[in-house]
């Protein structure tokens, strides 16, 4: 079954990732490539947390039939440079990376901004841009294979905890970005994570 992060990575070009540094104001490359590796794992693992209970698979199905059928992936540049919206086959609901982010993280997401700002050395404004930038690439392809592999709830459920389980085998962090999803909300995840080695994120895309 195909790695939902592996997937992601064939996408993310330099020049993608260089692209989304201009949007952001000419921020530095490697703070947004490291933010960029760090925040699709994130937004991945919540997904998979998301869809683990039927419940949870069912109305992440249904979001992916309706607003994200993969259609953005078709000119990620064009997306990066904001010149999508031109495009009529790809809906506004599948570009609303703010709305995605407020589904699947709900209050969890300023803390999830100031997790990754830390790790990266992106400052937090630029990072919550391009966590709405990301949101939407992750659910087009989530919702490609989807369509493609004709997956049903179960089927979408399994090839994101499929991913997690396999990424975390490799991966350190992403068992860390587990620990803050779990986090109760006391407001203290980033000291939390501090104390268990945060800076161990970032890089997942580096060969």
């Amino acid at each position: 079954m195909a790695n939902l992060i592996d997937l992601l990575q064939g996408q993310l070009s330099e020049g993608l990732v260089e692209q989304f540094a201009n949007q952001l104001g000419g921020a530095d490359k490697k703070q947004t490539a490291d933010a960029t590796s760090s925040i699709i794992s994130m937004i991945t693992s919540a997904l998979a947390k998301n869809a683990a209970t039927p419940e949870g698979a069912k109305a992440l199905a249904s979001a992916l039939d309706r607003d994200h059928d993969g259609s953005i992936l078709d000119d990620l540049m064009g997306y990066a440079a904001g010149n999508l919206q031109e495009k009529p086959k790809v809906n506004t609901s599948a570009m609303d990376g703010a709305g995605i982010l407020k589904h699947i993280l709900g209050g969890k997401q300023s803390n999830a901004i100031d997790v990754i700002s830390k790790m990266s050395g992106l400052q937090s404004d630029k990072t919550g841009n391009l966590m709405s930038m990301l949101a939407p690439i992750v659910l087009g392809m989530l919702g490609k294979q989807k369509r493609e592999s004709n997956l049903d709830n179960s089927g979408l459920s399994d090839i994101l905890s499929r991913t997690i389980q396999t990424e975390s085998s490799k991966r350190k962090e992403l068992g860390m970005i587990g620990k803050f999803l779990d986090q109760d909300g006391d407001g203290n995840v980033v000291d939390d994570l501090a104390n268990i080695g945060m800076k161990m994120f970032g890089n997942f895309f580096k060969k």
